[in-house]
């Protein structure tokens, strides 16, 4: 549980005590756990989901908090039931019995210590899924190192390399060097437990994969075992901090990694203000990002099509699981 004095988990470094009911920067007080939702969510990308879904377990408050974010009450810590870390490994477990396919930890790195105490409580108590660590990209690498070993997979959002966006929805112009260091010390762990993790037999699948990544492992079903995938939510009129988004992350890793393109952004009510974000991406908006994706080369990928970015991917948040 929490023992620090002064909160460093995350880049603010607020250095708060929340344990003394002072609140960080991520919105939440007190030693407890704060969750929203654990369940099985069929919305992720298909080798996280699957046919029997991705253990998501929904974490209260995020230490960026973009003005326009999809999950706007939980990172804002307005919903979420507070439960120990004994009930988080329970709840881990709960979910394998319901066969997902992975325990999901969607917004963790305010829970971090915690939430390495409950995957070690789970484990010795047969835990066998891979976790994956679901987050913004906005990262201490000291808080990643602490990780190394236990996360198989970082499912990690690159918002922006324009420091003027960062700023403007996140109050976070250090957003895109923060971002840049997490996710290499994501690929540094990633590459070096996969070594260990693929299988050595005469695999199709993870050989097929070994050529193309250093990185991810699968199983034989095609659920990804080990890996990174890196996201990048479609804002409307941010074409080009996309593209520039794409372009690094590809030209950095190559094949290493798989970039998740995503066009599924809703206009919530708290951005009805905001004339540049209260519309939806557009088609031709889209098909733009993922036509420059391919011209660069990226073929370790997913792109959303059909009707997704008329859908709703929030679920709701009503405790469910919990």
């Amino acid at each position: 549980m929490m023992n620090e004095m002064k909160c460093m988990r995350c880049p603010r470094d607020c250095k708060v005590n929340r344990a003394q009911s002072q609140a960080g920067a991520c919105g939440v007080t007190g030693n407890s756990i704060y969750v929203a939702r654990a369940a099985l969510h069929m919305w992720e990308e298909p080798c996280i989901s699957g046919n029997t879904g991705s253990g998501t377990v929904f974490f209260s408050g995020c230490p960026l908090r973009c003005i326009y974010c999809q999950n706007y009450n939980i990172a804002h810590a307005k919903l979420g039931k507070p439960i120990s870390v004994s009930r988080l490994s329970e709840i881990m477990l709960e979910l394998q019995e319901k066969e997902a396919n992975n325990i999901n930890l969607v917004t963790p790195t305010h829970y971090t210590p915690e939430i390495i105490e409950a995957i070690a409580l789970a484990r010795s108590k047969g835990l066998k899924l891979p976790i994956v660590y679901n987050c913004s990209g906005y990262e201490s690498v000291d808080t990643l190192k602490s990780l190394d070993g236990i996360v198989d997979i970082y499912l990690t959002d690159f918002k922006y390399m324009d420091v003027s966006l960062a700023k403007k929805y996140s109050n976070a112009p250090d957003y895109p060097e923060v971002a840049k260091l997490a996710l290499a010390e994501m690929v540094r762990q990633v590459r070096l437990h996969a070594v260990d993790k693929r299988v050595t037999e005469d695999d199709d699948t993870n050989r097929d994969f070994a050529e193309k990544s250093t990185c991810a492992v699968f199983d034989e079903k095609g659920i990804m075992q080990k890996g990174i995938i890196v996201r990048h939510l479609l804002l409307p009129n941010q074409l080009n901090n996309a593209k520039s988004v794409v372009k690094y992350v590809y030209e950095t890793y190559g094949d290493d990694v798989y970039l998740s393109l995503m066009n599924q952004y809703t206009p919530l009510p708290q951005v009805a203000d905001i004339e540049e974000l209260n519309r939806r991406v557009t088609e031709e908006e889209y098909d733009a990002l993922v036509d420059y994706a391919i011209s660069l080369g990226v073929s370790n990928g997913f792109i959303q099509e059909g009707e997704t970015a008329q859908e709703s991917f929030i679920p709701d948040f009503d405790c469910e699981g919990v």
